[in-house]
């Protein structure tokens, strides 16, 4: 009875015609949050280092400007990238779990269900 489920399920899906490639996308925007998260890391760090190693007050606000603050920016919105793309992924993979083992559930009941109507 499952299998003839999922070849109803497998037919129902060709049917939408839904274009492919979204994936492919997801995986390079969560790429590009992850190397604008670590990116954002390194910058903050070698502008702080670059701030602290100068005397003079217009070479340090210069290299807090130019690193702290793009490495800051860089930092949000990698990170901002990163947990939306990772929190999608997450509740897709849930959502279809859910409506897998609900599907196995209603298979388990109909089942229980037609041995109940045979005995009787």
């Amino acid at each position: 009875m499952n299998d003839e489920r999922i070849n109803e399920f497998t037919d129902e899906v060709s049917q939408l015609q839904l274009r492919a490639g979204r994936g492919d996308r997801e995986r390079l925007l969560l790429a590009v949050g992850t190397v604008a998260l670590v990116a954002g890391i390194v910058l903050t760090i070698a502008g702080g280092i670059a701030a602290s190693g100068s005397a003079v007050p217009a070479d340090q606000t210069a290299a807090i400007a130019t690193g702290s603050y793009i490495g800051l920016a860089l930092l949000i919105a990698g990170a901002a990238l990163f947990i939306r793309y990772s929190v999608g992924r997450m509740l897709r993979f849930w959502l279809v779990r859910i409506v897998h083992e609900q599907r196995t559930e209603t298979d388990r009941l109909i089942a229980a269900i037609e041995k109940m109507g045979q005995r009787n």
